[in-house]
């Protein structure tokens, strides 16, 4: 089941919430997935692989399009599509809409026409408002999710908020009806298929979004150098390489007398630590590799042409 829409719509943070775990990694940053991940949710009967997708966007990058890629692959290899978009910024909204005063409706973002048009007809959508949690007045949005009511046929139109997990059981409940019969292919306590090293990069990843603004994010890919799991009670040790485009974005990262690389460190010490419930011992250093995002063979190296990160 692939969650498909537009970048920072909150397929991660939907993801997440139908876990009841933090697996993937969120951020105001756009774009932060660059991988599509698998979340599996056992939910009654069913076992719903739930595969969260990058943002669809107008690339400007050879990353770019190669995350546009894996995200219509997902989408195309997909029993149930689960398409996501979100209600409106009440501060972006016309002052008519505030002030309830007649004329044209709220209407769905020209992006969400475009990809809803590319998903062709082959398997069921179901169709999520997200962050329906922005608007006081939740009739406003009526005529919105009439509109998209038009566009096409969907299975279920389900209005949610998925940072305050209101309507996300409801989503898997109308997901469970459309899956295909079959035995499972998780064990009960399996979250995912990505490999723990995977996400230590990601963890690491997440913390630069958060502590850095401005081309630092995009301009940053977590490479895992090495990850050596102990034998018996000892501690998981992961060296990793972060890369980034130009000597001024190492300086920030670094920061004075290395205190914002120690941040980005410990805070992704602790969600790696939460993963793998044992204590990580996690060393990194910054590399300047120009223009990685552009060049094929850097993503090769560092695992974006092959859906996971090395």
């Amino acid at each position: 089941m692939a969650l498909v829409g537009r970048p920072n719509v909150g397929k991660s943070t939907l993801l997440n919430a139908a876990l009841g775990h933090p697996l993937a990694i969120v951020s105001p940053t756009p774009q932060t997935t660059r991988d599509a991940i698998l979340g599996v949710v056992h939910h009654g009967p069913a076992e719903i692989a739930l595969l969260d997708t990058p943002g669809l966007h107008r690339p400007r990058t050879e990353l770019g399009r190669v995350m546009n890629q894996a995200a219509r692959e997902a989408a195309r290899g997909a029993d149930v599509i689960v398409f996501v978009t979100e209600a409106p910024d009440p501060a972006r909204l016309p002052r008519r809409v505030k002030e309830d005063e007649d004329g044209p409706p709220l209407a769905p973002h020209p992006s969400d026409l475009t990809l809803l048009a590319d998903l062709g007809s082959e398997a069921p959508v179901v169709f999520v408002l997200n962050k329906v949690d922005r608007m006081r007045d939740k009739a406003l949005l009526l005529p919105l999710l009439d509109a998209f009511a038009k566009l096409r046929e969907f299975a279920a139109i389900v209005p949610i908020s998925a940072l305050r997990e209101d309507g996300v059981q409801r989503v898997l409940d109308e997901v469970a009806k459309l899956c295909p019969e079959g035995d499972w292919g998780f064990a009960p306590d399996e979250l995912t298929d990505r490999p723990t090293r995977f996400f230590a990069a990601e963890y690491v990843r997440e913390q630069i979004l958060r502590a850095t603004k401005a081309e630092v994010p995009h301009a940053s890919a977590v490479q895992i150098e090495r990850y050596v799991e102990p034998t018996g009670e000892g501690a998981l040790h992961i060296d990793a390489t972060i890369h980034v485009e130009r000597p001024g974005q190492k300086k920030i990262l670094i920061g004075a007398g290395a205190e914002q690389l120690k941040r980005i460190g410990t805070e992704a010490r602790l969600r790696i630590e939460e993963l793998v419930g044992r204590q990580v011992n996690l060393k990194l250093w910054v590399r300047v590799t120009p223009e990685w995002r552009e060049s094929r063979e850097r993503l090769d190296e560092l695992g974006y042409n092959k859906g996971e990160t090395s």
